[in-house]
C-alpha cells in the first residue's frame, strides 16, 4: 500500500473502531462534517460505491482510524481484511503562511480559532489564500487491496464517511490532514498575529519621522507654556515610557514565541501483563466487574503495544458474537439468562463461554474453527507426543485435523493458531473445553490426564 507512512510521525492521531449504526445521518451533523462529505460525494466516488459505502460506514466493520499528515487508513474486516488508505495532499510551508496572513486580517474568524474553535468562515480565509483545505478532483486518492472494479471502492467511501464522523467531534483533524496539528496551527497563527502587531508599531513610528516628533514637542511645550492639561514636560515623558514599555512587552513576547520547544518526554514504558491466572472464573467469590476490568487492561495493553511500535497490527476490535461471548464468561446467572435470549445463541452459549475463559478470542476460535496443520507439523507433533505416554497404556489418538482425540480416555488436545495446544473432555455427547492452555502437547495431555 503506497502513500504516507505515519509510523515515526508524532502527529499521527488513533481513533476507536465506531460501532455498528441502525439509521442516523451517515455524512455526519457538524457543518465540517457535511462540507467535507460533499467534497467527496461531489467529485470523488461514484453512485454505486457510494451507496455501498454509506452501508458500510454503519455496519461496525471498520477498525481503528488512523490521521496523520497527508493521510487517513482504517482496516476493514469484510469477507476478508482489506487495508483502506486516503491520501491528501500536504500543504507547504509558504501556502501555510499565507493561509496566517489572510486569517489574522479576519478579526472574528481570528478569535474563533484561537479560542480553539473551527468556524466554517475559516474556508473564506483558505479561499483567498488559495489553498486547498477540502478534498477536490485528484487531490485526494484511495487504495484498497480488495479486488473491487471500482475506484475509488466501497470501503474507501465509507472510511470517507467515518471521518466525516471524526470532523464531528474535532474539526481540527482536517488541518492534520494538510500537514499541521492544532497545536502547531496556533502556534504559527499567533507568531503571525504578533508579528502584524510589532509591524504596525514600526510602521506607525515610521510615519511620525523627526520632523512630526519635533513639532509634538513643540506643541507640548506650548501646552504647558500656556497652563493646558498636557502638565509640561512630565506629560510627553509619561507618554514615552508608555510607548517604551508596550514595544519591550512586544519584544519579550517575540523572544518568547521564537523560543525552540522542548522535546516531549519518552512515551511510557509497556506495563507488565495483566496476572488474570489467579481471578476466580466462576462461583460465589467471581467479581464480574473485576473481571471485566481485568479484559479491558488486557486490551488496553494490546493497544499502547502497538503504540509503541510493539506490534505490527493493533488487536482486531471483536465481532458482536464475541464480545457477547465475553460478557458471558463472566457474567452472572441472570445475565446469562438475558444474554442467551438476545443473542439467539443459547444452546451455544456455555460452551462458548467456556471456551473464552480458556483463551479469549484464541480459544473460541479453537472451539469453533478447524484447519489443516500441515503434514510435517502433524510428523513433529507425533514426535512430541509419543514422549509423553506409554503406548501400552494410552492408545494412538485418532487425528482430525488440528483435533487429537484420545477415545479411549474421553480426551482430546486441539491445536490452535497461536500455537498453543488446548485441552477438552467430552460430556456425554459434547466435547467441552477444560484446563489451561499450553505449548507443550505432551504437558498438556500430562495434566489432562491426572483430574
Amino acid at each position: 500500500m503506497s502513500g504516507y507512512d505515519d509510523a515515526g510521525d508524532a502527529r499521527a492521531r488513533g481513533f476507536a473502531a465506531f460501532p455498528a449504526r441502525r439509521g442516523g445521518r451517515v455524512r455526519g451533523q457538524s457543518w465540517w462534517a457535511g462540507a467535507w462529505a460533499d467534497s467527496v460525494e461531489d467529485g470523488l466516488f461514484d453512485a454505486d460505491p457510494l451507496k455501498e459505502g454509506r452501508s458500510a460506514s454503519r455496519s461496525g466493520r471498520l477498525g481503528p482510524i488512523s490521521v496523520a499528515p497527508g493521510r487517513i487508513a482504517v482496516t476493514v474486516h469484510d469477507e476478508d481484511t482489506y487495508q483502506v488508505v486516503i491520501t491528501l495532499a500536504v500543504l507547504d510551508d509558504e501556502e501555510w503562511d499565507l493561509l496566517w496572513e489572510k486569517l489574522a486580517d479576519r478579526p472574528a474568524e481570528l478569535e474563533g480559532v484561537l479560542a480553539g474553535t473551527l468556524p466554517p468562515d475559516f474556508l473564506e480565509a483558505a479561499e483567498d489564500a488559495r489553498v486547498r483545505m477540502l478534498p477536490g478532483y485528484g487531490d485526494l486518492e484511495a487504495e484498497c487491496d480488495c479486488d473491487s472494479f471500482d475506484h475509488p471502492c466501497a470501503h474507501a467511501a465509507a472510511l470517507s464517511y467515518q471521518f466525516a464522523w471524526l470532523l464531528d467531534q474535532d474539526p481540527f483533524l482536517l488541518l492534520l490532514c494538510r500537514g499541521r496539528d492544532r497545536d502547531e496551527a496556533l502556534e504559527e497563527l499567533r507568531t503571525t498575529v504578533l508579528l502584524h502587531a510589532m509591524g504596525g508599531l514600526d510602521e506607525e513610528t515610521e510615519e511620525a519621522g523627526p520632523e512630526d516628533d519635533a513639532e509634538n514637542t513643540d506643541v507640548t511645550r506650548g501646552s504647558a507654556d500656556a497652563g493646558g492639561p498636557t502638565g509640561g514636560k512630565g506629560g510627553r515623558d509619561g507618554a514615552d515610557r508608555g510607548e517604551q514599555e508596550a514595544e519591550r512587552e512586544l519584544q519579550e513576547a517575540a523572544e518568547a514565541y521564537a523560543r525552540s520547544v522542548p522535546p516531549l518526554p519518552a512515551p511510557p514504558g509497556l506495563p507488565d501483563p495483566v496476572d488474570t491466572d489467579g481471578l476466580p472464573r466462576s462461583g460465589i467469590e467471581a467479581d464480574p466487574l473485576e473481571l471485566r476490568a481485568a479484559d479491558a487492561a488486557v486490551r488496553a495493553r494490546a493497544l499502547l503495544a502497538y503504540a509503541l511500535g510493539r506490534t505490527a497490527a493493533p488487536p482486531v476490535p471483536l465481532t458482536a458474537w464475541q464480545d457477547t461471548v465475553r460478557i458471558a464468561a463472566h457474567a452472572d446467572a441472570r445475565t446469562l439468562t438475558r444474554l442467551a435470549a438476545a443473542s439467539g445463541c443459547g444452546d451455544r452459549l456455555p460452551a462458548a463461554a467456556a471456551a473464552w475463559r480458556q483463551g479469549g478470542p484464541a480459544g473460541l476460535e479453537v472451539l469453533e474453527e478447524t484447519f489443516d496443520p500441515g503434514g510435517p507439523a502433524l510428523a513433529r507433533i507425533r514426535t512430541e507426543l509419543a514422549a509423553g505416554w506409554d503406548e501400552d497404556e494410552l492408545a494412538a489418538p485418532l487425528v482430525r485435523d488440528n483435533h487429537w482425540v484420545f477415545e479411549d480416555r474421553g480426551v482430546q488436545l486441539r491445536l490452535g493458531r497461536d500455537g498453543r495446544w488446548y485441552p477438552y473432555r467430552r460430556e456425554g455427547a459434547e466435547w467441552t473445553p477444560c484446563g489451561a492452555p499450553g505449548a507443550e502437547p505432551a504437558s498438556v495431555l500430562a495434566e489432562l490426564l491426572e483430574h
